[in-house]
C-alpha cells in the first residue's frame, strides 16, 4: 500500500509550538515504553481516533527519546501510534526528546493525567511508577507547606504527585495501596465490582487473608462495604481476621452506605418567606413533592 501524504501540520522539520523539531518517524522504529501502566484497548474509542487520523493526519505529535538498542521508545503517542497504523501510515510525526529514565516516566504519567478511560489497576501502577521516580531524583520531602494559617504540614512526594494530578496526597496514596491488592481483587475493582473506598481498606490485607476474602465474596455473592471493609482492616490489625469472622461479617446484610440528602439552607432560603423555619420549610417541600407525584401519576393513567 503506498505511503499516505503527510498532512501539513506533521511535515518533518516542523517547529512545534515550544520551538521543538517535529520530525516524522517510521512506525516500525518506535517501540513501547518498558512497562507502560497503560493498556491500549480495541474500543470504539480507539477506532474514532483511527478514524480521525485518517482524515486529519495526527496532529499532536507523539514525544519519543533514543533506545538503547536502536529506534525510539515512546514517552506519549502509543494509542496514536496504533491509530496510525489501523489508518494506514506507515510513519507518524514526533518530538525526540533525551530524557533520563525518571523523567521519562514522570513526562509519561503527566501526559496521561486527564484520560477518562483510565482503569484503577492501571493509575494505581502509574502513580507508584511516578512516584518512584520522584523519589529517585532526589526532590526534597521536606518542604513546609501551609495548611492554614495556624497550621503547616511537611510536603511529601505523593503530595506533590497529588497537585500535578489535581487530588490530594491521601488520594494518591490510596490510589497506590491497590497494587497491593492480589489480581482476582484487582479485577473486581477495574470491572466495578468492587468500589474503590472498601477495596482501600482491603488493600492493607495479608495475601492470605485477601485470598480468603476471595473466597468468600464467591460464596456469598456479594463484595464487601466500606463498614465491613473496615473492620475487616481492624480485626486484620489485631490478628483476629480469619475464616470465621470473615464469614460473619459478610454474611450480614449490607445497609446502604448513606442515602441522606442535604439541601443548603442558603440556597432554600430565597423560595420561602423569612418567618418559615427549617422544620417549616421541611414540611413544605414533602408537600409539594407529594402534589408533583400526585400529577405524574395521573398523566401517566392518561
Amino acid at each position: 500500500m503506498p505511503r499516505k501524504k503527510p498532512p501539513p501540520t506533521a511535515m518533518a522539520g516542523q517547529l512545534a509550538l515550544d520551538g521543538e523539531t517535529v520530525i516524522r518517524l517510521p512506525l516500525s522504529e518506535l517501540h513501547p515504553f518498558p512497562d507502560h501502566p497503560y493498556g491500549i484497548r480495541e474500543d470504539p474509542a480507539m477506532q474514532d481516533t483511527a478514524d480521525s487520523i485518517k482524515t486529519n493526519g495526527v496532529v499532536v505529535p507523539a514525544i519519543v527519546r533514543p533506545r538503547a538498542k536502536g529506534g525510539y521508545e515512546i514517552v506519549a503517542g502509543h494509542r496514536r501510534k496504533l491509530a496510525s497504523e489501523q489508518a494506514g501510515f506507515t510513519d507518524m510525526p514526533c518530538i525526540i526528546r533525551n530524557l533520563t529514565d525518571d523523567e521519562a516516566i514522570i513526562q509519561l504519567v503527566d501526559s496521561n493525567a486527564q484520560r477518562e478511560d483510565v482503569l484503577p489497576s492501571e493509575r494505581a501502577k502509574a502513580y507508584k511508577m511516578r512516584l518512584d521516580a520522584i523519589k529517585r531524583q532526589g526532590k526534597r520531602t521536606d518542604l513546609v507547606q501551609p495548611t492554614s494559617p495556624n497550621d503547616s504540614a511537611k510536603f511529601r512526594s505523593d503530595d506533590e504527585v497529588g497537585n500535578t494530578e489535581g487530588i490530594s496526597g491521601d488520594t494518591v496514596r490510596n490510589i497506590i495501596s491497590l497494587n497491593n491488592l492480589v489480581p482476582e481483587l484487582m479485577e473486581m475493582v477495574d470491572k466495578g465490582k468492587m468500589a474503590l473506598t472498601p477495596a482501600y481498606q482491603i488493600a492493607s490485607l495479608s495475601e492470605p487473608e485477601q485470598r480468603l476474602l476471595v473466597e468468600t465474596i464467591d460464596s456469598e455473592q456479594a463484595t464487601p462495604s466500606v463498614s465491613q471493609a473496615q473492620r475487616m482492616k481492624k480485626l486484620s490489625q489485631t490478628g483476629e481476621l480469619n475464616e470465621d469472622t470473615m464469614l460473619n461479617i459478610m454474611m450480614e446484610q449490607k445497609k446502604p452506605e448513606n442515602m441522606n440528602i442535604t439541601l443548603p439552607y442558603d440556597k432554600l432560603q430565597k423560595y420561602f418567606p423569612k418567618s418559615y423555619t427549617p422544620a417549616r420549610m421541611e414540611e413544605t417541600i414533602f408537600k409539594l413533592l407529594e402534589a408533583w407525584q400526585r400529577k405524574r401519576q395521573r398523566s401517566q393513567e392518561r
